[in-house]
């Protein structure tokens, strides 16, 4: 008998078979691949929990049995993350906020002298001036006759001039008339009679109007009867002083008449060593150690290591209604830097030694983020009308006369004058005491916004003061010493004792003081502040937070392949079925002979011989007459 198979193995060649291919598909599967996803945000997570480093994460696998241990844990564990990134939002807040630490810093060495300005306290009458201020003298007597009943002496006139002083006097005649010294009643400041015997003094303001071109008008009143009169008259010699064509005119000073001695360490002072500037209400001011070239520098700290200086203190020639203080006033100051005698000076007294010591201090703050200072005023929107380096007061100033000069189309003579800008004056400009009056009230209440414009400077030098006074000379050598500065320097005064003053300025101490800045919250501050915080909760490194950026960007991966799969189920789902097309039959077409062919077996004829039946009995004695066949 023969058995055929056609196109088959034996069955126990194919299980063999079988599975070794299931062997390697396993073996392939267990195979890592470059890049492997999971196939679910269970898988993901349960793998991240069993093989993290983060501590308390095993906990949410280990008690998966226990459906309140797994929810105790897993509330901790979220609780945990969001006390740590609470404390994380603090620590980035306050880097943000960019703190600063203080440092303070003593050093050593020979100090360069600063530049200290002295003026007279004593407004000149000036040669080009002189008859203009005798008329406005010879008004302002009349006014405090009307007003207080007080006759004002006055400097004996060239009377051989008197006409011609008339024919001048009669334009400044007529603008103090339109801007009249008067008393107003104090509750509603409403005119009355002038000389109403039915109120009393006390029940009255002193002020002057100024008015603007459309007849609007205002008074300026002060409290004090003194302070209406210097400021009308002071507002009345700044109109003389800008019809000046040229301030060179104006410079008359004398040096040798106002200071009688100068020394610095030891050494005489010479012209080289100051300069000179005329100020309207401070008169002639004279500035020590300016010259950038050749700077004075102390070797020793100390009385005989500093300036001395012995000045003159009488008035000679004054202005009484503008200077009603008698001495002289000093600065100390940076070089390269204006003195501003309202703001930092104060008064020297006469017939005392002052003995002024210093303090150098300087202050270097972080600019950029850190703070709003500047470094030398080129990124602050105001033009430095001053020929010095920037500092905060000259910006303010510059500020107020850029907006004086844009609203009242004139500049203040107290300031710098800008480009293509005049002095107000009211012989040309009308009105502009009405406009200053007004602009320096908003000024004041920053409407302006000068003061916010104008910021520190990054690096400034300032200078602490202490002062000490005496008397001098004193009363048993008053008579060598006067009688010594006759011979010498033409010394005539009729009070000597309120004749002269002595000044001393000098470093109380080699040491001067540095106040810096720097950055309290670094970027290694702020890692380290991070890294504390990551451990205290989860006691965990930096391959940690690795580990959890690779847990977030595996998660982001996993919802994308599900997004597009999805995607992909929607296409499919959504597609309408197509009936086939030419292209598609003509392909069947080419099929179908190959299908129609007969198919070729391969046949493998298997003959066996079987073995007989007797064969399969026991061997003994057989029956007779069988016979086995194969």
């Amino acid at each position: 008998a023969g058995s055929v198979k056609a196109g088959k193995m034996p069955g126990g060649e194919k299980m063999r078979q079988c599975k070794q291919e299931e062997e390697q598909q396993q073996k392939e599967e267990e195979r890592e691949g470059l890049i492997e996803f999971y196939s679910s945000y269970q898988e993901l997570f349960q793998f991240f929990c069993s093989n993290t480093t983060i501590h308390g994460a095993i906990r949410l696998v280990c008690s998966k049995k226990n459906k309140m241990k797994t929810a105790f844990w897993s509330v901790l564990f979220f609780l945990t993350f969001g006390l740590m990134y609470w404390q994380f939002g603090i620590l980035y807040r306050e880097y943000f906020s960019y703190p600063v630490n203080l440092n303070l810093n003593l050093n050593s060495d020979r100090l360069t002298f600063p530049a200290v300005t002295l003026c007279t306290l004593n407004p000149y009458r000036y040669s080009a001036i002189r008859k203009q201020l005798e008329k406005l003298d010879e008004i302002t007597h009349q006014t405090l006759l009307d007003l207080y009943d007080y006759n004002m002496s006055l400097p004996r006139s060239d009377w051989s001039t008197l006409s011609t002083q008339r024919r001048s006097s009669r334009s400044l005649l007529h603008h103090v008339q339109r801007h009249p010294l008067r008393r107003q009643k104090r509750e509603n400041l409403v005119n009355l009679p002038e000389n109403s015997p039915s109120v009393d003094k006390n029940d009255w303001k002193i002020g002057f109007v100024l008015c603007s071109e459309n007849n609007d008008c205002f008074h300026q009143a002060y409290s004090s009867g003194v302070d209406a009169v210097r400021e009308w008259y002071s507002f009345h010699y700044i109109n003389i002083l800008a019809q000046v064509p040229d301030a060179k005119a104006l410079d008359e000073s004398d040096f040798e008449n106002f200071i009688y001695a100068c020394r610095f360490n030891e050494a005489t002072c010479d012209k080289a060593n100051y300069t000179h500037f005329h100020h309207p209400l401070y008169g002639n001011c004279y500035t020590f150690n300016d010259n950038s070239s050749s700077l004075w520098t102390s070797s020793l700290p100390g009385i005989n290591n500093g300036l001395s200086l012995v000045v003159r203190t009488e008035q000679n020639d004054f202005i009484p209604l503008l200077s009603t203080v008698t001495g002289a006033r000093v600065m100390v100051h940076d070089q390269n830097e204006p003195a501003f005698m309202d703001d930092g000076g104060f008064n020297v007294r006469p017939g005392i030694e002052t003995s002024i010591s210093m303090r150098k201090e300087m202050t270097v703050r972080l600019g950029g983020s850190y703070s709003d200072c500047t470094e030398d005023g080129s990124d602050v929107p105001v033009q430095n009308l001053y020929s010095s380096r920037y500092t905060e007061q000259v910006c303010i100033r510059s500020c107020f006369q850029l907006n004086m000069v844009e609203r009242c189309g004139c500049a203040y003579y107290f300031y710098p004058l800008p480009d293509g800008a005049e002095y107000c004056d009211y012989t040309k400009h009308t009105a502009w005491g009405y406009c200053y009056y007004k602009l320096l009230a908003e000024f004041k209440a920053d409407v302006l916004g000068c003061f916010h414009k104008c910021r520190k400077p990054c690096k400034m030098t300032e200078y602490q003061l202490s002062a000490g006074y005496s008397r001098w000379p004193s009363a048993v050598s008053e008579d060598w010493v006067f009688y010594v500065l006759s011979q010498q320097n033409k010394y005539n005064i009729t009070s000597k004792r309120n004749g002269v003053a002595k000044v001393n300025i000098f470093f109380e101490e080699w040491n001067y003081k540095t106040n810096g800045e720097s950055p309290a919250f670094t970027v290694v501050t702020l890692l380290s502040q991070l890294g504390n915080q990551w451990s205290l909760w989860f006691g965990s490194s930096v391959l940690s937070v690795m580990e959890l950026a690779e847990l977030v960007l595996d998660f982001i991966a996993i919802t994308f392949i599900l997004a597009f799969r999805w995607f992909r189920s929607r296409q499919k789902l959504s597609a309408p079925a197509h009936p086939p097309n030419s292209q598609d039959n003509a392909a069947f077409q080419d099929e179908a002979p190959a299908l129609s062919a007969p198919h070729r077996f391969t046949v493998e004829a298997v003959v066996t011989t079987l073995p007989s039946y007797n064969s399969l009995e026991p061997r003994g004695p057989g029956r007779d007459g069988e016979v086995g066949h194969e």
